[in-house]
């Protein structure tokens, strides 16, 4: 395909990520085997903050694999890219499930840190495959650390989120591991730095919004 077809086919999937309902898992939902329970108002929308932090996460996952495929130069780094882009599609899907069962909805932001995530991916992807792969698992690290700490935070009869979130910080981990197996350069200490200080700022202004 050349560029052009490559440009539509991205505008396609930025649609798909951000319209609510427009993607589906291929996998089963692990919250489905888990019994609802009652959480006190309190809990529910501390909860609903969270998955939509958790929600955001996904589409911006979207949009950097996205991104790096689109300059990659390796097809294996392009294809390896776009794998990953279909599992964490998965992710979304069970997120947006998720809050849709807490009456709650994804953040209005999601376009802005699509749009945001997408350049960032793009400009790994120019820089190197070794430095995207690197990027890639630099992000899959910190994302893997912030699901453990919503883990400690959302409630323990919540085994609904719980389930959820334990099976993508399994699938984050590997994407982790895959990366730097497939040759990840190690970042520099103030690109990680920067990397968290723009998640943190997303954490924080989706939460509420």
């Amino acid at each position: 395909m050349n560029t052009i077809d490559n440009l539509i086919l991205n505008f396609d999937q930025a649609l798909k990520t951000l319209i609510p309902g427009s993607v589906h898992a291929k996998r089963a939902n692990p919250a489905n085997a888990c019994p609802e329970t009652d959480l006190d108002d309190s809990e529910k929308k501390h909860t609903a903050g969270l998955m939509r932090i958790n929600h955001t996460g996904e589409v911006c996952a979207q949009a950097l694999y996205q991104g790096q495929a689109l300059t990659a130069k390796l097809p294996d780094v392009r294809s390896s890219m776009q794998d990953a882009a279909d599992e964490e599609i998965d992710h979304l899907s069970w997120c947006e499930e998720r809050l849709n069962e807490l009456d709650s909805q994804p953040s209005l932001l999601n376009p802005v840190w699509y749009g945001l995530s997408f350049g960032i991916g793009a400009a790994a992807g120019l820089a190197g495959d070794r430095w995207s792969l690197g990027f890639v698992a630099e992000t899959e690290k910190q994302v893997c650390i912030h699901l453990q700490e919503h883990l400690s935070e959302i409630s323990s009869h919540d085994d609904k989120s719980q389930a959820i979130l334990t099976q993508m910080v399994d699938d984050e981990n590997l994407h982790a591991l895959n990366a730097e197996a497939a040759g990840a350069a190690e970042l520099p200490a103030p690109i990680k730095t920067a990397m968290s200080l723009m998640a943190s700022v997303m954490k924080q202004t989706t939460y509420h919004i």
